[in-house]
């Protein structure tokens, strides 16, 4: 998108107060992320919008419709029913089932996917979801605290209108399961700046360059 010099670039700020009360990783983080917002009156200088909730057709179009239909059956108090689900979806420790999960992931999802969206419309320079970024969540199973890959599906919204996208993922972790969702297309590149060796998810050698580009760099 071409900006003329001088230009204020336009910015657009999706939140939902509801994510950061799940009981998910830390989510204060996303509480207090947000309250610099008015503290610092950075406000004034974009638009905020509220996330919409994702429904699970949207989520289908990278995961398994058996894995989302999981996602939204799955609750604290119904999980004896569903141990070999969870064990299949790989839901347990790493990834905990809490009160809204489902929830969460359509609030997450939905920022995310709405972001992409702005863009392809040009209706925005810079779009900014804070309870996105869940790149550890595989096509049918949980991986990493991460459900459901809203990055994965911001990209494939991406690329209704872009004929490429760059992905640069700048988190501690590898972005694997980004990388893995594009290994075999030459219409994304995945570049990801992470801490390698025995630390999770292992992956993201220098050499490995997928079946077409992707760029690590441990």
């Amino acid at each position: 998108m071409a900006q003329k010099q001088g230009t204020q670039r336009k910015v657009c700020y999706y939140y939902d107060g509801d994510a950061g009360n799940y009981y998910y990783g830390q989510p204060h983080r996303i509480r207090m992320t947000h309250h610099l917002l008015p503290n610092y009156g950075l406000y004034r200088k974009m638009e905020i919008h509220h996330a919409y909730k994702a429904n699970a057709e949207e989520m289908t179009s990278h995961h398994s419709d058996d894995y989302i239909k999981f996602l939204h059956s799955i609750r604290p108090d119904n999980m004896s029913e569903y141990s070999k689900q969870m064990q299949r979806f790989n839901i347990g420790e790493d990834c905990p089932v809490f009160d809204g999960l489902f929830e969460f992931c359509q609030l997450s999802t939905g920022g995310s996917v709405a972001s992409a969206v702005k863009l392809n419309k040009q209706q925005t320079d810079i779009a900014v979801n804070w309870a996105g970024g869940l790149h550890h969540a595989r096509k049918s199973e949980a991986s990493g605290f991460c459900y459901v890959n809203d990055v994965v599906l911001a990209i494939l919204e991406l690329l209704k209108y872009h004929q490429r996208v760059l992905y640069i993922d700048t988190d501690i972790h590898h972005g694997d399961s980004v990388e893995e969702a594009f290994y075999t297309t030459d219409r994304v590149m995945t570049v990801s700046f992470h801490k390698y060796g025995e630390y999770f998810p292992g992956t993201g050698d220098l050499r490995d360059i997928g079946a077409v580009r992707i760029s690590s760099l441990p």
